[in-house]
């Protein structure tokens, strides 16, 4: 008799921890991946080179394109979903840039960070049949005040603080105009709807090779070894960082409080995708950085760009609506 009840109770044991290890199997179906603009983007371009890779590292992906509000409104449904790892998120410092500004209820903690993706330098281009470098740009905004347009992949962020510097330099005031993200301010470039843009070179690089858009400036302290030729705003001796320096990145988060198990797979799968041979063959043929910077070191640089954009931006954008 007593041996049938332990044999029960070790039969019951096996049956409800069988459910129980089964849960804590992640993952077990696809993960979704809120990219915050649209697609054809920069972001969006980098998240599907990635998802092979992250494929054959474990993590099966769904990029999900959610433009508007500046990234705010995809990176807002991914604070506000379930933390199981299941929904991530894309967040960049344009993003933060509205944070800072206090034009989004978003805040970081909202977030646990997951894996850096880049870190990618901003230009200065025009039309081919625009002014010829950055002198002769400055020297069109003196002669036309408030009427050059610098197209921007959204507003309040780090391209509209550049090229809001740029006008600066110039002593003048221009019109910024925004876009839902990178692949529309291009497109409407190389069209010559707009006289600039403030770019990364990942979303560019196609129209500068094919001829229609020309790089005249690089926002950095150093040239770029996709473009050796185009000049740093600062070597042209304009001081675009008066306020502090920015950077801008993109980053992969996951909604806060994601169970310590959970969230290590994700980092360790984006970690060995990100330093893969192809992805960084990939950022280098597009002028983008890559590093190893994943989790809570994640976390505290993202605090520490917060903390000079909370500076910046708002001393940039002073007196704006």
């Amino acid at each position: 008799m007593f041996l049938r009840v332990a044999s029960a109770a070790a039969a019951a044991m096996i049956l409800t921890a069988a459910p129980a290890a089964a849960q804590d199997k992640f993952p077990t179906r696809e993960v979704r991946l809120i990219v915050p603009w649209n697609a054809g983007g920069s972001n969006d371009i980098a998240a599907r080179k990635l998802a092979p890779i992250l494929a054959e590292n474990g993590i099966n992906i769904i990029v999900d394109n959610v433009p508007g509000g500046t990234g705010t409104i995809g990176m807002g449904r991914v604070a506000s979903a379930a933390p199981d790892g299941y929904t991530l998120g894309m967040g960049t410092s344009s993003t933060l840039s509205m944070i800072a500004q206090g034009k989004t209820p978003l805040r970081n903690e909202q977030f646990s960070g997951i894996a850096r993706i880049s870190s990618d330098p901003l230009m200065l281009l025009v039309h081919t049949d625009g002014p010829k470098d950055i002198d002769a740009f400055v020297a069109k905004m003196k002669a036309n005040p408030g009427k050059v347009t610098i197209g921007t992949p959204g507003s309040y962020n780090i391209n509209h603080i550049f090229a809001t510097m740029t006008a600066k330099a110039a002593g003048v005031d221009y019109v910024n105009v925004p876009y839902p993200g990178g692949a529309k301010v291009i497109v409407d470039l190389a069209g010559g709807q707009v006289d600039a843009g403030v770019l990364k070179p990942s979303e560019s690089i196609s129209q500068i090779k094919a001829g229609q858009v020309r790089p005249i400036a690089v926002f950095a302290n150093e040239r770029l070894d996709v473009f050796p030729d185009v000049p740093t705003m600062k070597e042209k001796g304009f001081d675009v960082f008066p306020y502090g320096p920015v950077v801008q990145m993109a980053y992969v988060v996951g909604p806060a409080n994601m169970p310590p198990a959970v969230r290590k797979t994700l980092v360790d799968a984006f970690r060995k995708s990100i330093q893969d041979p192809r992805f960084k063959a990939f950022a280098a043929e597009n002028g983008v950085l890559v590093d190893d910077l994943t989790g809570d070191a994640l976390d505290k640089e993202v605090n520490d760009v917060q903390k000079s954009l909370n500076a910046v931006a708002t001393q940039v954008f002073k007196g704006k609506d």
